[in-house]
This record gives structure tokens, sequence and C-alpha cells, in this order.
């Protein structure tokens, strides 16, 4: 039977959840400590200076939350642009533990910058160029200056089978190599999935693994705004008129809703993932939160397993996912039979 939670599988484990204020980020964060870790949650909104002020959530709330889930939450105010705060933190941590077993990158905060269906040459530059670097740059620099800290830890559970994996997160949107309705979207949404392939080739003698991994229709703060109820209430939107009517913009058909999952989801994704010893034999992919709920029997927070794929081929057609068809194109690289010894 599927289980609603996790046990304590990560105790002990330290986690830097990068972006962890609201929506997937704080859904990560709570979920790795429902499993027993310590959980740094950063992000540019605190009490102290919000950075969004129509937005209330902070990251000291999200540590508040873990803590309150059974592990231990601590919150750092970073901008993941700046490197210096970056590597300050990186710092902070290493001095405090000394190792860090799971990164997990969620930096977003492009929502209002995004403008759906307008072509590249309509759309703002200047909000688009900002996505990449807010989204993509931020990424980089964490993975940069965090990744080292995790080599002596990876080397000691490489002799230590059954142990729970050092692992990387890329959180993206989707699974699939399609267009996601935005230039500079895209490129953000497929550029991290590219980022975790390419750091697992670097890193696969080092026993590290790095995936992406996608929420489906995500019930974020903003999502549940969006339509007018809360998480006690929200399937009260699908009694709409029109339910199966998107707006010009976005998808955000009532209809569609009601098949969407609690950030929780993807944080039990997240944990199930870190939890498996097994995990390096997935390196380098993108996974999506419903599949891996059918893989390893988590369940979100109703105790239902939505599956977002199912759903959106029924509806609105067949559509071709990243499987291993599609990344035996890319292994082994041409550079990489030139130079096999680089990494």
């Amino acid at each position: 039977m599927p289980q609603k939670s996790p046990q304590k599988s990560l105790h002990g484990n330290i986690a830097l959840v990068a972006g962890a204020t609201r929506g997937a980020g704080r859904g990560i964060a709570v979920a790795l400590g429902e499993a027993g870790a310590t959980v740094y949650c950063t992000g540019r909104s605190s009490r102290k200076s919000r950075v969004n002020p129509r937005r209330p959530e902070t990251i000291e709330e999200t540590a508040e939350l873990v803590t309150a889930a059974g592990g231990r939450g601590i919150p750092v105010r970073v901008d993941h642009t700046d490197p210096g705060q970056v590597k300050k933190l990186v710092a902070l941590i290493k001095r405090r533990h000394h190792r860090l077993d799971i990164l997990v990158n969620d930096i977003w905060g492009g929502d209002a910058l995004t403008e759906f269906g307008k072509p590249f040459w309509d759309a703002n530059l200047d909000n688009g160029l900002r996505m990449l670097k807010q989204a993509i740059h931020s990424h980089i620099i964490t993975s940069h200056f965090a990744v080292p800290l995790m080599f002596g830890r990876a080397k000691a559970k490489r002799k230590s089978s059954g142990k729970p994996r050092t692992i990387i997160f890329e959180i993206t949107d989707g699974d699939a190599f399609y267009y996601r309705g935005n230039l500079f979207y895209d490129l953000v949404k497929i550029s991290v999935i590219r980022l975790a392939f390419a750091m697992a080739r670097e890193l696969r003698k080092r026993n590290i693994v790095s995936v992406a991994l996608t929420p489906g229709f995500l019930r974020s703060e903003s999502v549940l705004d969006h339509f007018g109820v809360t998480e006690a209430n929200w399937k009260d939107a699908g009694k709409r008129k029109d339910a199966n009517v998107n707006s010009a913009d976005q998808n955000d058909a009532p209809q569609d809703f009601l098949v969407s999952e609690s950030p929780r989801y993807i944080g039990r994704a997240v944990v199930a993932l870190a939890a498996d010893p097994r995990a390096m034999k997935k390196t380098g992919r993108v996974f999506s939160s419903w599949a891996l709920a059918r893989e390893y029997g988590f369940t979100d927070l109703d105790g239902s397993q939505p599956h977002w794929g199912n759903y959106a081929r029924k509806k609105y057609g067949r559509y071709k996912i990243c499987d291993d068809k599609f990344y035996s194109y890319w292994v082994p690289g041409l550079i990489e039979l030139i130079f096999p010894d680089w990494f």
C-alpha cells in the first residue's frame, strides 16, 4: 500500500533548498523535514526584507514548517545570483556540518516576467534576460560553490551500500523537450534539464547523482490565490462555469486544476530519490512527481496520487517524453569519445 509520508529515512542528512520561500521549494523543504533532514532554506524574502510585497511567504516561515514536520529548518537570506552571497552560505554550511548531502536548485521567481503566447520579438527583452539570470545563472552559481562540499560525503557513502545517495536536484517544468510557450521560459526549463545531465556526466566518477524533477499542475500559494481558493477548499474551483476553458495566456482550466498536486508531492519525490541507494541508475535524467509516486509508493497530503501526465494525454493528446531512446542520442557524445579521461 502507498505510504502517505516518508519515515525518517534522511535523518542526519544535511540539505540545501535554494529557493525555499514558497511553491515547490517550500514543499520540498518541508518534505525533507518530514524525513528528518536538516534543511537550509534560502531565498530573498525574509521577515526583515520582502522582495515581493504582494507575497507574504518568507524563508523563516518555511524553516519553521520544516522543524514542525520533524526536521531542523535553518533560514538564510541569500540572493543566488550573487556569487559572493552563495560562497558565504556554503562556507557557513561547511563550518557547521563539514558536508552537504542534498542540493535542490529551485530558484525561479519568473512568473511575473513570463509573457506566454507572445513571440520573442514582441516580448519584454529586459524581463526575459532577467529570467535567465534568476533561474539559470543562479543554479550554476549555486552548484559551483555547493557541489565541492558534497565530494567527501559521496566518497564515504560509496563504501556504505544501502545508504542514501548524495544527490543534486534541478527543479523544472515538464519531463519532455517540447516548446513551453515563451522563448525565455522555454530556455530556463530546458536548460535546467540539460544542467542536470551535464553535471551528471562530470560527476559520474564521484558517486553523486544529478537529476531534474518536475511537478505536475502545482497547487502553489500563488496558484491558489489565482483561483480564489485555499488548500482547504481548493476543489471548489472545479464547480465554476466553463471549467474546461483555459485563459488566453495560460493553462488554468479549473477542471485541470482538479488534477493538481500540493507542493509536498514533489517534495516527497525528492525524498524518495534521495533515500534510494540505487538512484545512480537515474542520474542525468528528468523525472516527474507522478511517475515517481507510482514507483516509490508515496502519496500527496490527501492520500491520493495525482497523475498529470495521464490526464494531459487523455485531454490534450499524446506527447513524447524524455525516454531511453531520447537519451540514447546524448551518450556517448563525441567529446567523451575523444577525451574519455576528462572526468
